[in-house]
C-alpha cells in the first residue's frame, strides 16, 4: 500500500487513483439511472401516441471517444432460429459491412396479416427463399424483421451490432438498416401496437450504435440509378424513413407510412430515456469486401425522377 511521500511518483500515483475513482462513480451512476429510468420502448411509444416529446435535451452525440452512449439492445431472435427450416441452396458467401448505419429505412413484406406466432419463422424463410431465388440475391434482403406480436428477427446475416449492408433499398443500401414488418399495411389496415413498439425500439438501439439521433436527418449519395434518385446525387432522408422515401413503391404501406413521425418520436423518447456509457473505444468493425465501399460521393443534390 502506497503510504504517502512527495515528488512526480506520488503525483502520478494521486492522479491514477482520482482517475479509477472517478470511472468508478460514472459506472455507479449510469447503472443507478438504468434502474431508476426503467423507460422501456412500450412507454415511449405511449408517450409518442399522446403527443408527448421528451423533456430531456438531446445528448450531444459527438462524444469523446472515451465514452459513447447506446440505447438498450432489444430481444433479438437470431438467425439460427428459422434458418433450419430448409436446407440452405449453398454456403452464404462473406457479409458486407459499411462504416456505420446513418438511417433506418422501414418496410412491409407486403406478405399475409393472419398468421400465428408459431409461423413466423416459416414466413421468414420463404421470403429468404424468394430473394435468393427469384430475385438472385445472396441473402434475404432486410437487416431485422419485425413481427405483428412484437418479436425481432435477424434478417441478413454478418452480426445484429454491426453495419451489414442489406438489399432492402435500391440506391441507399451502403449505412442503413432494412426494418421490415412482417405482413401488408396499406390504407384501413391497422398496425400492431406491439409491431409499433418493437420497430421504435430496434431503430432507436441500431441508430444510437452510429451516434444518430432518431428524430435527425441525414443525407446519403445514390449509388445507382434504379430508385428515385440519379447515381451520384445525394438525398437528405429523415433518420427512420420509409421505403418509398427512397424508391418508387407504395412500401411500407400508407398505414404504416403514417405511423413513422411517431415511431421517430418514440425511438427518440427510447434513446433518451435508456442510453447508457458505453466505456473505450469503438470496436473496430470488420473489413469489408473490396465491392462493398460507398459509392464515390458525386453530383449535386438532385430532385427524383418522375417515379410515373
Amino acid at each position: 500500500m502506497w503510504s504517502g511521500g512527495t515528488g512526480p511518483n506520488a503525483t502520478i500515483v494521486l492522479i491514477v487513483v482520482g482517475m479509477l475513482v472517478e470511472r468508478r462513480l460514472m459506472l455507479r451512476r449510469a447503472a443507478q439511472v438504468a434502474l431508476a429510468g426503467g423507460v422501456t420502448a412500450a412507454t415511449a411509444w405511449a408517450a409518442a401516441e399522446f403527443g408527448s416529446r421528451p423533456k430531456q435535451a438531446p445528448r450531444a452525440w459527438a462524444d469523446p471517444a472515451a465514452v459513447r452512449w447506446v440505447a438498450n439492445q432489444p430481444a433479438i431472435v437470431r438467425r439460427a432460429d428459422w434458418d433450419t427450416v430448409a436446407p440452405h441452396k449453398g454456403p452464404l458467401p462473406a457479409p458486407r459491412y459499411a462504416s456505420g448505419v446513418r438511417a433506418a429505412f422501414v418496410h412491409h413484406t407486403d406478405s399475409g396479416n393472419e398468421y400465428g406466432a408459431g409461423e413466423v419463422p416459416d414466413i421468414i424463410w420463404s421470403i429468404f427463399d424468394d430473394h435468393t431465388g427469384r430475385q438472385g440475391w445472396d441473402d434475404i434482403g432486410y437487416n431485422f424483421l419485425v413481427d405483428r406480436f412484437g418479436t425481432v428477427y435477424e434478417g441478413r446475416h454478418g452480426g445484429i451490432d454491426q453495419p451489414v449492408i442489406g438489399a432492402h433499398v435500391s440506391g441507399f443500401n451502403v449505412g442503413t438498416v432494412g426494418i421490415a414488418a412482417i405482413g401488408t399495411f396499406t390504407e384501413g389496415t391497422e398496425v400492431p401496437a406491439a409491431m409499433l413498439r418493437a420497430i421504435s425500439g430496434l431503430a432507436a438501439w441500431k441508430l444510437s450504435l452510429g451516434g444518430v439521433d432518431a428524430l435527425s436527418t441525414t443525407t446519403l449519395t445514390c449509388c445507382d440509378s434504379l430508385s428515385r434518385y440519379r447515381a451520384g446525387s445525394r438525398a437528405t432522408f429523415a433518420a427512420v424513413s420509409g421505403h418509398t422515401d427512397a424508391d418508387c413503391t407504395y412500401c411500407p404501406g400508407s398505414s404504416l407510412y403514417a405511423a413513422l413521425p411517431r415511431i421517430r418520436q418514440a425511438a427518440a423518447a427510447v434513446q433518451r430515456a435508456t442510453t447508457h456509457p458505453v466505456f473505450g473505444p469503438q470496436r473496430p468493425m470488420l473489413l469489408a469486401r473490396p465491392d462493398a465501399r460507398p459509392c464515390s460521393a458525386g453530383g449535386d443534390s438532385a430532385p427524383p425522377p418522375s417515379c410515373g
